[in-house]
């Protein structure tokens, strides 16, 4: 079984005015949601096939995701 680390902050970019900033990734599923957290704000986000997406106080947020930090593998079968 392989198992991946992924690191708990990304850049989440506000999709009205390009501004980007670092939050807090809580709740990560690779490759189908996650939640991140503005200056205490929570944003939940859900995978569009590129990115995360998320809706809060009538602005979108995008994110490809927090970095993959490293690989386990298991060589058991």
């Amino acid at each position: 079984m392989n198992k991946a680390y992924y690191a708990s902050e990304a850049d989440i970019t506000c999709t009205g005015n390009d501004k980007v900033v670092t939050a807090e990734i809580d709740n990560f599923k690779f490759q189908e949601s996650l939640t991140a957290f503005i200056a205490t704000n929570k944003i939940p986000m859900r995978w569009t096939g590129r990115v995360y997406v998320g809706n809060a106080h009538g602005m979108e947020f995008t994110t490809p995701g927090p970095k993959e930090l490293a690989k386990t593998f298991s060589r058991r079968r």
